[in-house]
């Protein structure tokens, strides 16, 4: 009986299984949902869309309620006889994305019958006017005078809150799951009834002459226990008209029922058939603190001799339930919802997002983008600096573009709109000769390096202060910046570095035009670590 209800449970196993996955799972939400936050979370939902608090407020979840059937059978002194049944029916409510609370009602009748013969029941009122004299009171040696067969049904209820624990609902490669898998344990209250079937209703007479004939037949043949069993079920009617021992006269009682402080142990799986409905196999062992859930207290030997022992009944109940979630504006329980799955999107979102090129306008169309222009209103074609200022080359303050006199000597300085000074004009200077043509500079320094590094060094802006102040003192005169490397590709690309450092460095630093400065680099031309500056 046992291998059959097994494999039953295995085969709704396999179609529970197919049937779940073959569903399309929705698990998730929207934390920037607003309808599913409770007022109580508003505030924390407003601080995390301020961006002022990283983490969303729990949304409103459904509550979940289901009723199941399944197998449910008594652990105690008198052997089970299945299949017996029982039903529950549960409320349950999640509290975060792993622990959740149910309260559960159950109901169950079970069912025993021992195969081998017992004596040793003189402390079971139930059973000691019920036995079976074999002898008319003469013992037999070896066997016993008086001798019953252990049988009960039971009928069970409780109630229990129970704290459950998801197992696989927070995934680290997956954000949606079919299937969850749960523990926990509770505790409750449990009342029973237990009867025994000692009395054939029909007659009124015992069963003492069956027990006698099966016993006598079979005392030799105790692994024959299919065919006792057989017997006693063929011989005996299903009233169950006696009350079994105790049934509430020792223990604590409701109406005609023994009610005990119980505790109980859980494991289950569920799958998602649809995301409000789920079905659930479940197993359930419940403990209580009493000996006589199948009206027997005292267990002996199936030998039938005097080792009697003392221990608790349990109960376990084997199921198979539909749930169904409720609520409006919620979300589904939080134990079907991975809590990662808000957080992986924030991360890989913007691995994935594409930018469009970068744009940067210049309104005066002087190579100087606007954000960085001091001078956004540049007239074209004027020369500027690096800041998008117009270029001044005396420092009268009035642009070249405007000055009617490019350079002005200091002591003519102020100068009037048009970047004329007021100097005082002798007699011997009313018809000066030309100016003679300026001489460009041809004393300007060489720069040393070292290895292939290309870097401007202290010395070198030293170095490039003097050529910057000589260029600035004759503003006719441009320069050439000559690297000589070796014949190799890698050598001319270590000059061509150079040359153009120092170059960048006199527009960005010092302010000389970009059009006054020439590079070279020749191969075999001078040393390869030295970098001179020449006159054009």
């Amino acid at each position: 009986m046992q291998s059959k209800k097994y494999t039953l449970l295995l085969t709704m196993l396999f179609l529970i299984v197919g049937t779940a996955f073959a569903q399309k799972s929705t698990s998730g939400y929207d934390v920037y949902d607003s309808t599913v936050i409770t007022r109580k979370g508003q505030p924390q939902q407003n601080e995390f869309w301020n961006n002022t608090y990283n983490f969303p407020s729990k949304p409103r979840n459904m509550w979940e309620v289901g009723l199941s059937g399944g197998l449910f059978n008594v652990s105690g002194d008198v052997q089970s006889v299945l299949p017996t049944f029982g039903f529950s029916a549960h409320v349950r409510k999640s509290l975060g994305y792993v622990f959740s609370l149910r309260l559960e009602y159950l109901y169950g009748t079970a069912k025993g019958l021992n195969w081998n013969a017992s004596e040793n029941f003189a402390k079971n009122e139930a059973l000691a006017l019920y036995s079976a004299p074999l002898t008319g009171g003469t013992s037999i040696p070896g066997r016993p005078s008086e001798l019953v067969y252990y049988n009960y049904k039971n009928k069970t209820q409780d109630l229990s809150l129970q704290g459950l624990i998801s197992l696989n609902n927070i995934k680290f490669h997956k954000n949606k799951s079919c299937w969850v898998m749960y523990g926990g344990a509770g505790i409750g209250a449990t009342a029973y009834e237990t009867k025994v079937n000692a009395v054939n209703d029909a007659t009124g007479a015992t069963y003492a002459d069956l027990y006698k004939t099966i016993y006598t037949n079979n005392v030799y043949k105790y692994t024959n226990r299919n065919e006792i069993r057989k017997q006693l079920k063929a011989g005996m009617d299903d009233t169950y008209e006696t009350n079994a021992e105790s049934n509430g006269q020792r223990r604590p009682a409701l109406g005609n029922q023994t009610l005990q402080f119980s505790t109980s142990i859980i494991v289950g799986v569920e799958f998602k058939l649809a995301k409000r409905i789920n079905i659930a196999l479940e197993d359930r062992h419940t403990f209580i603190k009493d000996d006589l859930l199948d009206g027997q207290q005292w267990q002996e030997s199936p030998y039938g001799d005097a080792a009697l022992t003392a221990n608790w009944d349990s109960y376990n109940y084997l199921s198979l339930g539909l749930n169904f979630n409720l609520g409006k504006k919620s979300v589904e329980p939080l134990w079907w919802i991975n809590p990662l799955d808000y957080v992986y999107s924030e991360i890989n979102n913007p691995k994935h997002t594409k930018f469009p090129k970068p744009v940067f306008d210049d309104a005066d169309a002087d190579g100087v983008v606007d954000q960085l222009d001091r001078e956004p209103n540049t007239p074209a074609g004027v020369s500027v600096d690096t800041h998008g200022v117009s270029r001044d080359t005396d420092g009268d303050g009035v642009p070249d573009y405007k000055d009617k006199q490019l350079i002005t000597p200091t002591e003519c300085q102020p100068v009037d709109a048009d970047g004329i000074g007021k100097c005082p004009e002798p007699d011997c200077c009313k018809n000066p000769p030309a100016p003679p043509v300026p001489e460009c500079p041809t004393d300007y320094p060489s720069l040393s390096y070292k290895g292939k590094g290309a870097g401007i060094s202290a010395d070198t802006k030293a170095l490039l202060m003097s050529v910057a102040a000589k260029m600035k003192a004759n503003p006719k005169c441009n320069i050439t910046i000559n690297g000589y490397p070796e014949a190799s590709k890698a050598a001319q690309a270590v000059c061509q570095q150079r040359v153009d450092a120092v170059k960048l460095y006199l527009v960005q630093k010092e302010g000389i035009s970009a059009e006054r400065i020439a590079t070279n680099c020749e191969v075999g031309g001078g040393d390869k670590n030295t970098v001179d500056i020449k006159s054009n």
